[in-house]
Parts: C-alpha cells; structure tokens; sequence
C-alpha cells in the first residue's frame, strides 16, 4: 500500500488560516477548532491578512462546519453488488479493481472512451491537477466539468477576442455593469458587497445591473434595467446600436488596438433599435440614458454571469456584452477591463494537440477543451461505435447538477464501468460502479486556480485544517495509486528524477523534469507529469505538502513568462531562483499571496491575438446578430406560460456541498418566488404549496410571493433537493432539485450551454 506524506495540523485551539469554499472567490477566512476531538468548526472569521479579501466574508461561511461535519461524510471505499446494493471494501481491493476495470476499458475500446468529469469543485483544483492529466496519459481525449455548462461560450468569446480571460478592475471602475448577476449574494469579485455599497454612496459613480428581477444588487443599482426573461441579446444589440448611431463610440481606441471594426459596425447600424429594445421588455429611452453613461465614463468594468449565460442567445449574449467596453475604450486603464496573467489558464488547460474539435457521437463543438455537458447522455445512451464506455467522476455530481437528471443517471447505469471519488455519498455515486472517499477540503493540501485580478493577482495555497477522516484519501494519492496499480510510474521509471532530486536539489531536479515532461499547460502535454511530481518531488515538501508539488512547476512556468510582473510582487530573484522563491511564498503564504503585479498597459501583452489587436469580428456571432432581426417573438404557451429560471443565489443557497439543510437559516425548503400578480391569478398565498410542471418533470414547492418578480417569472433557487440522512440513517431530501426539471435538448447551438434559466413551465394548486 502507498503512503502520504504525514500532514502537520496546528492545535485545535488556534485561529488557523484558509479559504471559503462555497463561490469562486474564495474569501480568505481564520477558523478556530473545538469539540469532538478538534474537528469541529467553532468560530470562523474573515482573514484580514488575505491580500484580495482583507477580512472580508459573507455570512455563508460562516457555517462551513455543516459541510466538514455532517453525516453525509464517506469513510470506506464501496463497490456495488449485482443488485444494486454497496459493500464496503479496503482501498487495496478498491484501487485494484478500478485499475484493472480501467485497464481493460482501454484494451477494448481505447482510452478515448473514458470521460473524465470533473477536475474539482469549488475551491478543490489541486486534485483536478493530476487526475485531468493522468487520465489525458491514459490516452483519455474528451473531459468536461460544470464550467463547460456555465462559461463555455464566454471562455469562446473571449479567446477569440482577446486571447485570454478578461476582468474588470471593479474597486476603482467609475461605473460597473453586472448582466444576470445578483452579486450581493452570488459575489463575483473580492469584498463585493463592500464595493458595491462604496458605488451606492458615490454620486459620481454608477451601478447598473441588468436582470429580470430586483434583487438585492438590482435595488442598490442607480439603473436597474428589468429586461423581459430571455430577451437579453435584443438589450445588448441595441446598447450597441445606440453607441454607433450616436456616434458614442471610441475611434482611436478601435484604430489603434482593435481588427474586425467595419464588419462589426456594419452590422450594429442594421440594428432596429425601437424594436429591440420593444422585444427586450425595456423603455429606449432608459436604454439610451444607460448607454450614454458608459460612454462617459472615464472607466467601465462589466462582469455577466450565469443568468446570461444559460438562457437563449448565451454565447452571444457574451459577445455582445465584451463589445459594450471594447467600442467605448474601457481597456487596460485604471477602473477597466483586462487580460490578466494566470498560475494556470482555465481557458486553456484542457485543451491540447490532441484535443477533438468535436464530441464522437453527436459531433457537438468542443469548446476550451470540454465536451458540453448537455450532449454526455447522448454521448453514451446509443450504440454508436465510439460512444463513451466508462466516467471518472472527481469531486462533482452531474446526477443532480446537469440538465434532465433522470437521463443522466440512467447514461452512468448503462456505462460499462464508472468510478466517483468525493467526500459524500452524492447522486452520482449512487449510480456508480466504485465510490471512492476523499478527505475533505479542509483535510487536505488545496487552492483554486479562479485567479482572475488585474493588475494585482493572487494565489492561495491552503493549508490542512486538521488530519483526514479516517478511511479517506487527497485526490493525488488517490489517482497516484491508480497509476501504479495500472503499470504505471513505477519507481525504476521515477529513478532518475529521484537521483537529480537528491544530486542537485531542485533546481537540480528541474532540468530532468523539465526535460523529461516539457513546460506545457494543457492536460494533453502534462501527461503523467504532475503525478510524477508528487511522486518525487511531493515527500520533500514540508508539512505533508505533497499536492503542492504541482504548483511548482507552474510557478516555474509564470516566471519564465511574467518575470518582471512577479517581481513587482516582491517576490525576488532572477529565473529560475524566481521561480523556486515564488514557489515558497506560494507554500509558506497561509494567507495567500500576490503573484504578479502589472502596470495597467500590461494588459496588452496578455491579448494574445495578432498584433496585440482586440478581434471584434467572430463570424459565427455576427450571423447570429444578423439573425435577430428575422427571429419572432416566441408565441404564448397556453400549456406552459410561465419562465422558470431553475438554479439561482439566494442568502442561504450555495453549491451542493453543502448537503446539511441545517445550515439554512431561512428559506429552509427552497421557496418558488413568484410575483403578486401571478399569485392572485392562481389563488395562492406565501407558504401554499403547488406544482411546478415542465415537459421533463414535475416538482412540489412553498410559494413566496414577492413584488421583486416580473409576472410570468419564477424562480427556484440551487443548492436544493439534495438526499441527506437523517438520525436514523434514511435519506431525506429538502427542496427542489432544479434538474430534475430541465431538458438537456434545450441548450444553445454552438458552445452547447444549457438553459437553466429559461425553461418553460406551469404552476398548479396542490388541492
């Protein structure tokens, strides 16, 4: 049997330094354990030492212990019986027959067979560091995760404008724009609610938000523009068409830094603006006033989120919102937008040389390397010759978070061979093969490669909180042992990276890597690379830190691309002592770190397109716009009159890691928000109950009446109708699963991302 690293953890009493886990921003936090041995959590607080969050936290954190503690925790590898049932098994027996099903898979029908599903969860990348190119190794070529049904078509817009990830400067933006975001509870950028506050008391600054209801962000916003549901795409034309025909836009700026500017204006002044603006629900008048408030601003910042992204027109939408700042020069100056650098690139890292342009059965695109997660059943549930016969799945649940998840369970059924590793018995893992238990995030070594400021970037390693639950492993040694029991990185083939180890320490050591495995940052060139580091490299480090081993390297990678930038961080040396110095502030920073400083006009050197050049013209976009003014309003659904957004941020929802409904303060059940004319309609009050009907499914819920909505909206919130047991030990399940209601047809044409937030449905009195 393999062995780990021994972790040190501190004393239970101490405030100890790490990271929320439950939105992508990953506020820095202080815990202070107690009670049962050490593991619970007591107090926790925001982290004033964190360089991006400065002691910032919302409430949510607050009660992480129900995601630590809770009986949903899995201690012993299982195995399912013919009939259904599971049986506990040591890990020796586990680890060998998952290789051996993995190895003969791969005989059969070759490793482009096996779908790898995840890379992590919310804050848990270190994991998904090695498995995704362990298993690209094993000759695995199609992967995929939740960000392939949440930000596929903006990873694509903004590839092909500007060659990498764009963010806003939001602290010092003159005016923000937020598309589809309640930001006071889904957050999107560090201290959020402390920025947007900031701008509510600025009468020179100006917060504009654009959703279908007032929500908490939409009623601090000095222009909230309630755009009909689903009718975004017609705002964001018009805003465009608006700054063209008054002639708002910034000329230099498009001369000098931009290509693709005539096709595009082109196009923006056949734009109908009246009739747009009727068909997005919204006044021209205030559309106008909106649009000449970003053209005067000295500086603009935009951030869109899922309520853009998972509804009709969503690649577009993403589009068109990226050319609002783009044509009004709000790009690389204070208050911005920029191209950032990046420890790891997320637009990129599962994309490679051997990358398929599209998925083997349904010939969907492959966008930023993942196959979009809507097609996956169809990618299984055939005959087809080169369907998918097996699925990885690391620290995610698809059985509840993708689209119709009845037909998703029933994909991983029919699959010859499937394998969950997680912390909980999930959806997902009751429809597996083998479940393999992980430590907690707070158990092991983790980070999160959500990295995105500009010109100040951060990097948080976390430290362990306290020893794993017994009977669980970290991800790493989990795949690591997988590999060995595989034939793989056995230790005469790790030899000579252990002999330029001990030679010549690491810099020794990174000649032979280097060497051996390439600089590479995609999945496909990193192969068995990363896993060969924790092998060798991952037991020197100190504390147990042997998932760490990957960050080395890829501090290596940042300083040989961004010396100047990390040195600015006050991180000292010339390459490669840079790169060994930013790995030990990385590894000693329990707070986290600043990785790379940059002027404003760095920003240019991240747009890696011709040039330097913004590229304004997407044709495949363009044909869409164009497509606008010919496409009709949809007809009213006598069967299904209402739209449903299923799946959104409310002050006690979060991602399904959280699985205790204890941990809610309010709104236990997951209430159906629905406006007071629609609710007088229906006969119904707060607290009755009814039935929300759509072609896939139908759900109970609680009503809330609320003024917030627009008639013929409602809205579900995430997070709910998961199974969790109770005392006894019997699964009971709390509130809505949203999925259990959408189609994984209804998605958009080219990056394949789902309609979430846009789904017919209707509302009947439970009698």
């Amino acid at each position: 049997m393999e062995t780990t690293p021994e972790a040190t953890t501190p004393d239970a009493t101490d405030w100890q330094a790490t990271a929320c886990i439950l939105c992508y921003i990953n506020c820095g936090i202080e815990v202070r354990r107690g009670g049962d041995g050490g593991r619970r959590f007591e107090r926790i607080r925001g982290d004033k030492a964190h360089p991006a969050s400065k002691g910032y936290t919302c409430q949510k954190a607050l009660r992480l212990d129900h995601y630590q503690n809770g009986r949903h925790r899995l201690t012993s590898p299982l195995r399912r019986r013919p009939d259904g049932t599971y049986e506990e098994i040591d890990w020796d027996t586990a680890i060998a027959e998952v290789a051996a099903a993995l190895s003969g898979v791969i005989d059969r029908h070759g490793g482009e067979s096996i779908l790898y599903y995840g890379a992590g969860g919310q804050g848990n990348h270190l994991g998904g560091s090695y498995g995704l190119s362990f298993y690209a190794g094993l000759g695995s070529k199609f992967r995929s995760l939740a960000l392939a049904q949440e930000k596929g078509g903006e990873f694509f817009v903004d590839l092909e404008l500007c060659g990498g990830h764009s963010s806003g400067d939001y602290e010092n933006a003159e005016v923000i724009m937020l598309l589809g975001k309640n930001a006071w509870q889904s957050h999107g950028f560090h201290r959020t609610r402390t920025i947007l506050k900031a701008i509510n008391n600025d009468p020179d600054r100006a917060l504009i938000v654009v959703d279908p209801v007032r929500n908490e962000t939409a009623a601090l916003a000095d222009h909230h523009i309630a755009v009909r549901p689903g009718g975004d795409a017609f705002l964001y034309a018009a805003m465009l068409a608006v700054l063209v025909e008054e002639d708002l836009v910034d000329h230099r700026f498009m001369t000098e830094h931009t290509t693709g500017a005539e096709e595009l204006l082109t196009e923006l002044k056949q734009v109908p603006i009246t009739d747009f603006c009727a068909r997005a629900g919204v006044p021209e008048e205030q559309v106008r006033t909106v649009v000449r408030r970003i053209a005067r601003a000295a500086s603009v910042s935009t951030l869109e989120e899922l309520g853009i992204e998972q509804i009709p027109h969503s690649t577009l939408n993403s589009y068109l919102h990226k050319l609002m700042w783009v044509l009004v020069g709000s790009f690389a100056k204070p208050g911005g937008m920029a191209v950032h650098s990046s420890l790891l690139d997320l637009e990129r890292v599962f994309c490679g040389p051997d990358t398929p342009a599209v998925s083997p059965v349904t010939g969907a695109r492959i966008m930023s390397g993942m196959v979009p997660c809507n097609v996956i059943p169809d990618e299984i549930l055939t005959d087809h010759p080169k369907r998918f016969r097996a699925m990885v799945v690391e620290a995610t649940n698809p059985a509840h978070s993708l689209a119709d998840s009845a037909r998703m369970r029933e994909a991983i059924r029919a699959l010859e061979f499937s394998v969950v590793i997680d912390v909980a018995w999930t959806e997902t893992a009751a429809c597996a093969d083998y479940v393999l238990p992980a430590a907690s995030q707070y158990e092991k070594w983790e980070c999160t490669y959500f990295n995105f400021e500009f010109p100040h970037n951060y990097f948080h390693l976390r430290a362990p909180l306290c020893d794993p639950l017994p009977g669980t492993l970290p991800e790493p040694e989990i795949h690591l042992r997988v590999a060995r029991a595989m034939g793989h990185l056995t230790d005469e083939e790790l030899e000579p990276l252990r002999a330029a180890l001990e030679a010549g320490g690491r810099l020794g050591f990174a000649g032979a890597y280097f060497s051996k495995y390439g600089v590479g940052v995609t999945v496909d060139e990193l192969g068995f690379g990363p896993l060969a580091l924790y092998a060798v490299l991952g037991p020197t480090l100190p504390d147990g830190a042997a998932a760490a081993a990957v960050l080395w390297a890829l501090s290596h990678r940042l300083t040989m691309m961004n010396a100047d930038a990390v040195r600015r961080a006050g991180i000292e040396g010339d390459v490669p002592f840079l790169g060994e110095a930013l790995f030990e502030a990385i590894l000693n920073g329990r707070s986290g770190v600043t990785i790379t400083v940059d002027d404003y006009a760095d920003a240019w050197k991240y747009v890696e397109k011709p040039d330097h050049r913004i590229s304004l013209a997407i044709p495949e976009l363009l044909g869409e716009l164009a497509g606008l003014r010919n496409e009709t309003l949809p007809a009213a659904d006598d069967e299904f009159p209402f739209v449903l957004t299923a799946g959104s941020r409310r002050a006690f929802s979060a991602n399904t890691i959280f699985r205790d409904p204890d941990w809610r303060k309010s709104d236990r059940d997951g209430a159906l928000h629905m406006s007071p004319s629609d609710a007088e309609a229906l006969g119904v009050a707060d607290g009755m109950r009814v039935v929300v009907a759509t072609k896939r499914g139908r759900a109970e819920a609680v009503v809330e009446v609320t003024d917030a909505m627009q008639p013929g909206h409602i809205i579900l919130p995430n997070g709910y109708g998961v199974s969790y047991p109770d005392e006894d030990g019997r699964p009971v399940v709390t509130g809505v699963a949203p999925n259990e209601l959408t189609a994984s047809e209804d998605r958009d044409w080219l990056a394949g991302t789902p309609w979430h937030k846009h789904v017919r449905a209707r509302v009947e009195v439970v009698s």
